[in-house]
């Protein structure tokens, strides 16, 4: 006698949508109902009306096995890193960030001062960017660490900047330099394979510490809003880079109903990343496009801010934006154009 009735339901592995596929997936039918909600799930952080500012919200999980390896990654590093991924996304809005929330649910592997060591970088992080840490939570994890973090930020009304808001003709500027970041994390896996095979082989890191810092203690671009402030630029679009340049410019593509040209002699590259990946055979220019974890910013000005940028180094127009009907393009050294493609690292695959 059959007690339930069998019902064959149909599934969809995750994998086949992505993150960013599953986001829109379980996000498509939400809608906001209080009138101070201005803007909810599609950009680096939620938009909050109070009144004479808007108040930005964004939380990130960082989890072992997927997004940390502690084989390698100090946890004072982890601590640092997990606000410095957070106060990116606020300053992605052209925000400050201003509190966070931090909760850890820890395996009983870890001891009081593991976390102890965690702690410091939070809290070094917290005194470097201006931060309160306001609450939290901790409990137990079945295995291994997991951090979540949620920042609370805030912006001028008429300095909001989000991703949807590049208009034709506009420039494409990058801060910083690309690539590093994945190199970083080539090298960690290098030497940690070479450990496992035999434990009496000392890592082997000298000479790397430029990428190395990339990979494992992140800035968030503070420095990048305070001087866009100091030059009375509000950028029309923006977006912090995680998962590489390629994916981060299609992000803002899309949003903005619009097509992206970028020019690879353009991307800025540091000579250091350009020299240890044609020592590890890697393309430097793959690094900058597909890397991610980069956390710089990318963002569009309109062509009137140019005189004011175009004197700072921190600042590289790799870049313009055109109609949406020519496709996003990347233009290679040869002078032929690609289509654009995003090719970044995908938590739900990794």
């Amino acid at each position: 006698m059959k007690i339930f009735n069998e019902k064959k339901i149909n599934t969809t592995k995750i994998e086949t949508l992505g993150e960013f596929g599953l986001i829109e997936k379980i996000t498509k039918n939400n809608k906001l109902i209080n009138p101070n909600s201005t803007f909810g799930v599609g950009d680096d952080a939620a938009v909050i009306d109070i009144g004479d500012k808007y108040q930005l919200f964004s939380k990130d999980l960082l989890t072992e096995g997927v997004h940390f390896d502690l084989t390698y990654m100090p946890l004072k590093h982890l601590g640092y890193k997990a606000v410095a991924v957070n106060v990116s996304d606020v300053c992605a809005m052209n925000g400050v960030a201003k509190q966070i929330a931090v909760g850890i649910a820890m395996s009983n592997r870890f001891t009081v001062e593991a976390i102890e060591e965690l702690y410091e970088g939070i809290y070094l992080a917290c005194k470097n960017y201006g931060v309160d840490l306001v609450g939290g939570d901790t409990t137990s994890s079945a295995s291994g660490l997991l951090i979540s973090v949620s920042v609370l930020g805030e912006v001028e009304k008429n300095k909001i900047t989000y991703r949807k808001g590049a208009k034709k003709n506009d420039l494409v500027v990058c801060t910083g330099d690309l690539g590093g970041a994945y190199l970083g994390f080539q090298i960690l896996n290098r030497e940690k394979k070479i450990f496992k095979e035999n434990p009496r082989i000392q890592p082997d890191l000298s000479g790397n510490d430029y990428v190395l810092r990339r990979q494992l203690r992140p800035e968030a671009g503070t420095k990048y809003i305070e001087i866009l402030n100091e030059l009375n630029i509000t950028p029309t679009s923006m977006i912090d880079i995680s998962d590489g340049l390629s994916s981060e410019a299609l992000h803002i593509a899309k949003s903005s109903n619009v097509g992206i040209t970028i020019h690879e002699d353009k991307i800025p590259i540091d000579y250091t990343i350009m020299n240890l990946a044609t020592e590890l055979n890697i393309n430097p220019i793959l690094c900058a496009l597909n890397g991610g974890e980069d956390y710089e910013l990318l963002f569009t000005i309109c062509q009137s801010d140019y005189e004011k940028l175009k004197k700072d180094p921190d600042f590289t127009i790799i870049g313009f934006v055109n109609d949406k009907s020519e496709g996003n393009n990347f233009i290679a050294n040869d002078g032929s154009s690609h289509p654009l493609t995003a090719q970044g690292w995908d938590a739900m695959n990794s």
